[in-house]
């Protein structure tokens, strides 16, 4: 994140935090946030007698040795230089949160507009306005998802993670394959026990109901999770690089392919019936039936733990997909399972909605 960082600071940060927090300002905020910033750094760097130094000024380090970007005017012109740890929670927060939210609507809207097919709008239980409330949910969710993952993004900038940069620095030569496969097996194993851990009755309802309050999801369902939920689910993603190594790049474009196939196993399009990859069939099955297809990318761990659904064969074929028939069938049957994992049924469906309307 060191990489993103520099990007964002060079183009867009540096500007905002010289305009808004100049070195040069009398102003009290300013000046409160100066003597922060001068403590903070003195506070880890004493002289020999103990007593604090006079903070040096920030010197520009390319973040990777295959580019530099020269800092302009503006780098040296904050009262909050690049490399204060509050500058940099706050903007790894920023960063997160936005981008996050653009990748969301992106993703979400191509494969919603392209892909979702909106013939399950009349599925028996398709939610009122739940396309609405899903965005609603995701919003809300990755404000708080961004908050408590900007101190695992500050701690990989500040050098705690084993993060590295050039393919020589790789434990050895053929790692810099190995880490793809070795990264999707860790997280994929690590997810699978904490999203079923969340399917536990002591936490369930107040942590993972609320992504389970769509049946039949569309793809804006793919982030519409409680802050805390989509936090722990994401926290395999951000401990293997602490425990393992991983090149910077990998890194963030590991991160965007996670959350675009978060996208893709919700936007209910069944193209892949293999009994490996937990695709959007299987994860279709879970929303429907609750405590199966815990996985993420397969269904090893699915099928060690017993876990494992296949998907119903109806779901591959068009004229039986979106049937009448296959529609009541799912439906009777979430309803049972319903009973045992939540009790009564809080949801209103778009059915009921529309059974109103016509009495």
């Amino acid at each position: 994140m060191d990489i993103v960082l520099e990007l964002f600071d060079t183009f867009l940060f540096d500007p905002v935090y010289a305009t808004v927090l100049p070195a040069n300002s009398t102003s009290p905020v300013a000046q409160y946030v100066k003597s922060v910033a001068t403590a903070t750094f003195s506070s880890v760097r004493e002289g020999s007698t103990g007593a604090p130094q006079q903070p040096q000024q920030w010197v520009y380090e390319p973040s990777t040795r295959f580019f530099s970007v020269q800092p302009y005017h503006w780098a040296y012109e904050s009262s909050l230089p690049r490399d204060n740890i509050y500058r940099q929670f706050l903007t790894l927060f920023l960063i997160t949160w936005i981008f996050g939210n653009v990748l969301y609507f992106v993703c979400s809207g191509l494969s919603y507009w392209l892909v979702f097919d909106k013939s399950a709008f009349q599925h028996p239980k398709f939610l009122k306005d739940q396309v609405k409330l899903e965005i609603r949910q995701a919003l809300w969710g990755m404000s708080g998802m961004a908050f408590l993952t900007a101190p695992c993004f500050l701690l990989d900038v500040r050098g705690y993670a084993k993060l590295y940069d050039h393919p020589d620095e790789a434990p050895f030569w053929l790692y810099n394959f190995l880490q793809f496969p070795f990264f999707l097996l860790f997280t994929d194993m690590c997810i699978y026990f904490l999203h079923r851990g969340l399917h536990h009755p002591a936490v369930y309802k107040w942590l993972h109901k609320p992504h389970h309050k769509w049946i039949m999801p569309t793809p804006f369902a793919s982030h519409a999770f409680h802050p805390l939920d989509g936090f722990i689910q994401s926290i395999p993603y951000h401990l293997y690089p602490f425990l393992f190594p991983l090149q910077k790049f990998a890194y963030v474009g590991l991160f965007v392919v996670v959350n675009i196939w978060t996208v893709m196993i919700h936007d209910g399009e069944y193209l892949a019936d293999s009994p490996v990859l937990n695709g959007a069939a299987c994860h279709t099955m879970h929303h429907l039936y609750f405590n199966y297809n815990y996985g993420q990318y397969t269904t090893l761990w699915d099928r060690l733990g017993g876990s494992y659904r296949r998907p119903n064969e109806e779901l591959f074929r068009r004229e039986t997909k979106m049937g009448q028939k296959e529609w009541q069938r799912q439906a009777k049957e979430m309803e049972n399972v319903l009973k045992e994992v939540e009790g009564d049924d809080d949801r209103s469906y778009e059915a009921q909605k529309i059974a109103k309307k016509v009495t």
